[in-house]
């Protein structure tokens, strides 16, 4: 069997620790402090956090979507699937090597999604991009970290409390979607993200697309106006 091998190195912000990208055979896969955090094998969720999204959103072209995180590119190439020729994909990213990474080596796993003219990156905090304005997302998209609770970076809990949510609505168009991928449930989090005003969706999905036993949550909120 084939060896593991280290590619790459970075240090995630704010004490998020050491993040290694590793290669065995064709399979990628990021680590942070030794604890895998995604494969180029297992994407199914990420690719319909994007689709599902997509369906939800009702706003006229051209339509703007923010996605909270970079990784291995497959969100954001779900999401570029799902746009139409004038509209715009921002990808947040807050470590700096995983963008070199994806114009390098992981590039060909999701179809080089950032060579597309549609992407953009915004290298940093994606909770940056999401309080710089008011109303001027169609969708919102948080894959970072393991879900609502913080794995690599505790300040990634600030993206999911009731601030955090609350900028997220704030930075919605009307009838905004707001979607959330979490790598396990999480009931309080679905009631906090109800209460804070949205109307919520929760979705069970494959970890693996259409085959596999392991499964994702993804939630999904459209803004609703509280008065």
């Amino acid at each position: 069997m084939n060896k593991w091998e280290r590619l790459g190195v970075a240090t995630v912000p704010g004490g998020g620790g050491v993040m290694d990208l590793y290669k065995r055979g064709d399979e990628l896969a990021i680590r942070v402090d030794s604890r895998e955090l995604m494969s180029s094998r297992v994407h199914g969720s990420e690719d319909a956090l994007a689709e599902m999204a997509w369906q939800r959103v009702t706003g006229p072209a051209p339509r703007r979507m923010l996605v909270g995180g970079l990784g291995m590119g497959f969100t954001l190439a779900a999401a570029l699937k799902g746009a139409g020729p004038d509209d715009e994909v921002v990808v947040a990213e807050l470590v700096p090597e995983v963008i070199e990474w994806n114009r390098g080596v992981i590039g060909p796993v999701a179809g080089h999604p950032l060579n597309d003219p549609r992407a953009k990156v915004h290298q940093g905090d994606v909770g940056e991009a999401i309080r710089a304005d008011h109303g001027v997302w169609d969708a919102i998209l948080l894959d970072v970290d393991n879900g609502p609770v913080g794995l690599t970076r505790p300040a990634n809990d600030a993206l999911y409390n009731w601030n955090g949510l609350d900028a997220a609505r704030l930075a919605l168009k009307k009838d905004g979607v707001l979607a959330v991928w979490s790598a396990a449930p999480d009931a309080a989090f679905g009631r906090r993200f109800t209460k804070i005003g949205f109307d919520v969706d929760e979705v069970t999905v494959r970890a693996r697309g259409a085959k596999g036993g392991r499964k994702h949550t993804i939630w999904f909120g459209t803004r609703i106006e509280i008065y």
